[in-house]
């Protein structure tokens, strides 16, 4: 059975694929796993590392051909806040329970949970129920993120371009928070301080 042993990022392939897969989050984070193309290819994925795979990404077959990364449609939670503070408080909650989380526009994605959903409307926030692919935020869940895409591509590493994505923003550029020299920061050394410039 021919193997698929690479994947490229969305933005690093163009060339027609051979073939597609659906997939939901979990089957998105394997290692070794036989898949089958929705025309028919059947092959090995088979990377010597999991890796997160994102809609759009490709997994390179050992001849050359690629087969197209979908992301499957899953019934999820959209949390929608009253403004970026209190989405940021209940991002912390989420986080603080090693949750997969979505960040979109709108507000916070996460796979259908009743207990995590009692939790967030406890905290004040309102929930939509809806069907959409799930692309949370790369973490230690997901080895670091998208291991095999460079830091200049923009999925979740620090210092990506801020350009809209089809996994969302950044809830920092929710509340029109932007970085520059007249930001106040800590700088690890115990106390913050602003940069004057006048």
């Amino acid at each position: 059975m021919i193997r698929a042993t690479q994947v490229r990022g969305s933005h690093r392939w163009s060339e027609p694929p051979a073939d597609t897969v659906v997939l939901d989050f979990d089957d998105r984070h394997r290692r070794r796993m036989v898949m089958t193309g929705t025309r028919g290819l059947e092959f090995l994925l088979d990377l010597e590392n999991a890796v997160a795979l994102r809609g759009g990404d490709a997994l390179v077959l050992e001849d050359g051909r690629l087969v197209e990364v979908v992301a499957a449609p899953e019934p999820l939670a959209e949390i929608r806040c009253n403004d970026p503070q209190h989405l940021v408080r209940v991002a912390w909650h989420l986080g603080n329970r090693h949750l997969p989380t979505q960040i979109t526009a709108r507000g916070l994605r996460i796979r259908r949970d009743h207990v995590i959903e009692a939790m967030v409307k406890g905290l004040g926030a309102r929930i939509i129920e809806i069907e959409a692919p799930f692309d949370p935020e790369g973490g230690a869940y997901a080895g670091g993120g998208h291991a095999h895409a460079p830091a200049d591509e923009g999925h979740g590493h620090a210092g990506h371009d801020h350009s809209s994505h089809a996994h969302g923003g950044d809830p920092h550029h929710e509340s029109g928070h932007h970085h520059d020299e007249h930001c106040d920061h800590d700088h690890g050394h115990g106390h913050s301080h602003a940069h004057d410039h006048k």
